[in-house]
């Protein structure tokens, strides 16, 4: 983090910039003058300048790439600011600025059904920052993985997209030793580097099929209710109905974040039991359905990496 004193004689405005370079340089690997022109409106000399004086305040942060013609994060890179968890994964999933100018354009594909506010779920800085270079220059990841069902272990993986499932942070990603789609808890990720692996299709967001699917939900209030409007009202339901669109991949965590019952006949009748899914079938087909309340089926396996 840049002290204090060096900050001195550094407008507001400029700090704004040196922040922006140093996240990007961080969290997607590269930076270079149009980012900064696009992002703050300024002139290229203008951008140029801000550049000159980051590499002033940290030389070994960066090295410009001239073949690329933009500045990328040399290895023994560290951050001249300290992020909080919220402000990194903000601005990852819905863009660095808070303006019309720059718009809410994200920086990487991330879902998140609900958002996050427990600070002991947000992901370790340094492994999202490997995970979110990987996204965005589409590189494949060595990474080791703890999980509840093989504990320790070496993966590769390739990454795509982020994951909020309302309690905690996934990444999702093809996971090439057990050669399918699947969702990995950041906070188990360990030791991420990223490898020069050529990668397939098949092994990108195009390739996943859950991810592409889009499932619509029908809503209702659950049956159980004494006072059903009650209900209608709370969600804004339209002729008794919310119908929501999500991705096949993350159905499983809405409904669960919900406590919407997807049992047949409905038969949860727990105090957090507000609403039942009346289309049962649209989830035909969806994998992670082994957390959702009240659905059962002999046919379910659990597609996420426990």
């Amino acid at each position: 983090m840049i002290e204090n004193k060096a900050l001195e004689d550094i407008s507001q405005a400029q700090q704004e910039r040196l922040f922006h370079i140093d996240f990007k340089l961080r969290f997607l690997g590269a930076v270079n003058r149009n980012d900064l022109v696009r992002r703050f409106g300024i002139k290229a000399a203008a951008a140029t300048r801000d550049i000159s004086l980051y590499k002033e305040l940290a030389p070994k942060n960066l090295i410009y790439d001239t073949k690329a013609k933009t500045y990328i994060e040399a290895d023994q890179f560290k951050p001249l600011f300290d992020y909080q968890g919220s402000q990194a994964l903000s601005a990852l999933c819905y863009g660095l600025g808070d303006d019309h100018v720059s718009g809410s354009m994200s920086l990487v594909t991330a879902e998140s059904p609900t958002p996050l506010s427990f600070p002991f779920s947000w992901p370790n800085l340094d492994v999202l920052a490997k995970i979110t270079k990987a996204i965005h220059q589409k590189k494949a990841l060595k990474i080791d993985y703890r999980s509840l069902s093989s504990g320790l272990s070496q993966r590769e993986i390739v990454p795509f997209a982020l994951v909020d499932n309302g309690l905690r942070w996934h990444v999702r990603a093809f996971d090439r030793k057990r050669e399918r789609f699947t969702d990995f808890v950041i906070n188990r990720i360990a030791k991420p580097k990223l490898l020069k692996t050529e990668i397939t299709k098949s092994e990108t967001k195009e390739g996943d099929i859950q991810w592409n699917r889009i499932v619509e939900m029908h809503i209702v209030p659950h049956p159980n209710l004494k006072h059903p409007e009650t209900i209608e009202t709370e969600y804004g339901m339209v002729n008794g109905m919310l119908k929501i669109q999500v991705r096949a991949a993350v159905a499983g965590y809405v409904l669960r974040h919900w406590n919407i019952d997807c049992s047949e006949r409905h038969i949860l009748t727990g105090p957090e039991n507000h609403l039942w899914l009346q289309n049962r079938q649209t989830l035909y087909g969806v994998e992670n359905l082994v957390i959702a309340p009240g659905y059962q089926d002999e046919t379910i396996t659990d597609d996420m990496e426990r």
